[in-house]
């Protein structure tokens, strides 16, 4: 059974943020029902309450399905919803007409002209906020807002009302209608610059991955490259020394077949992980890989005087550790530490991103299996598992001998 939030939890960074901008945009159309369908349904009773309140409910619920459709189309899940913008347009300016009409022909009383009135500004403003999600231009934004200013000046105008009050009617649609738009077009821009984040802070981890690709690929190359060639040199004098019918030709290729034997024991440790690691280097490493992916990374500790076979199995864990951060979770914070307690070293990497690595990914295939292969050589140990809301430790503890403890403390 999953834990209260667990949906919430599961979500990206970028997805909490849409989620948010959505509900947000829809609590604004429940606002426009709350804000002037009820109190208008409360002014007026009989059959004029339902005139006045019914088509608010239905424009507020249109407003609803033309937010789904904009910010998918925002994301580039569904083309630009036109129909449904030019249907909600059409439905906002036929109501704040039919509101007008109320009021003018109406029966007569401050409560209805004053319910009619609130419908007619409402649904202006409401509308023309609503419908800017769908319009990516600026200039388009502002043409939607002015629109709709310059129609409710029109019809007031037309409707016999006065120049002033007209004019302050329409400002009145132009700070609603200017506000409600201004908020779309930045929670538009926000949640572009988020998913714009996320996929640069993705592209950096596989950077940085491709950057480890590459250092294993110049580490093959710097064992490869130089026996080869003296493979080559020898086997060339060889040759010469074997036409000449020289003795010294079969001590050539016995130093070429050593360094054959020399070059594959080699790459047998290129390949498996046992060359042996600088543990601060690696530590370095991962402080630097994670800042430039946008994590904060803390590490501490002294890892001086630690047995080589030591380093090399703890500097494989901070690479692993530090890739799985980068591929997996969402972490915000990771702290590295090295201990010393006991005559025994321990090394914890913990992250705030609840980035569980597989059992079959990781560095070379190994994940946390390979882990701890390696730490089992060196009579080590390795854990690994989440703890509290949305963390995720990984402790690697490896016993150092009297000798290599004293050494150590010296």
């Amino acid at each position: 059974m999953s834990r209260p939030g667990g949906w919430w939890g599961r979500k990206s960074t970028p997805a909490k943020v849409e989620t948010y901008t959505r509900w947000s945009f829809h609590f604004i159309c429940l606002s426009e029902m709350a804000a002037i369908g009820l109190p208008a349904f409360g002014q007026v009773g009989g059959r004029l309450s339902l005139v006045l309140s019914l088509p608010v409910v239905v424009h507020a619920a249109l407003g609803m399905a033309v937010v789904s459709r904009a910010l998918d189309w925002t994301r580039g899940r569904r083309p630009q919803p036109l129909r449904l913008l030019w249907t909600h347009g059409v439905l906002t300016a036929a109501l704040a007409v039919a509101a007008l009409a109320v009021a003018e022909h109406g029966p007569s009383g401050d409560d209805v002209d004053t319910a009619a009135g609130s419908v007619f500004g409402g649904v202006l403003c409401f509308g023309a906020g609503i419908i800017t999600l769908g319009v990516r231009d600026r200039r388009r934004v502002l043409a939607v807002v002015g629109g709709f200013v310059a129609g409710a000046f029109l019809v007031l105008l037309l409707l016999g009302t006065p120049a002033l009050a007209s004019l302050g009617g329409a400002a009145i649609v132009l700070a609603g209608a200017g506000f409600l738009a201004f908020t779309a077009v930045f929670s538009v821009w926000l949640l572009n610059a988020v998913y714009a984040l996320d996929e640069a802070r993705e592209t950096r981890a596989r950077l940085a991955v491709a950057e480890e690709r590459l250092r294993f690929g110049r580490d093959l190359h710097d064992v490869m490259g130089r026996n080869l060639a003296v493979i080559a040199l020898k086997s060339e004098l060889a040759v010469q020394l074997a036409r000449r019918e020289r003795p010294e030709a079969v001590e050539q290729m016995i130093e070429v077949q050593r360094i054959a034997q020399e070059s594959q024991r080699e790459v047998r440790d290129v390949v498996r992980g046992y060359r042996e690691i600088d543990l601060e280097t690696e530590l370095n490493g991962a402080r630097g890989v994670l800042r430039a992916a946008g994590i904060d990374c803390e590490v501490s500790g002294e890892t001086g005087g630690l047995p080589g076979e030591v380093q090399s199995a703890l500097g494989w864990v901070v690479r692993e550790a530090t890739t799985n951060v980068l591929r997996h979770g969402d972490a915000k914070k990771c702290t590295v530490s090295v201990r010393m307690p006991e005559g025994r070293v321990v090394l914890t990497v913990q992250n705030d991103g609840a980035a569980a690595p597989s059992g079959s990914a990781g560095v070379g295939g190994s994940g946390l299996a390979g882990l701890r292969e390696r730490l089992s050589a060196v009579g080590g140990t390795l854990t690994a598992g989440g703890i509290g809301k949305g963390a995720f430790r990984l402790v690697a503890e490896v016993p150092l001998s009297t000798g290599a403890a004293l050494e150590v403390a010296s």
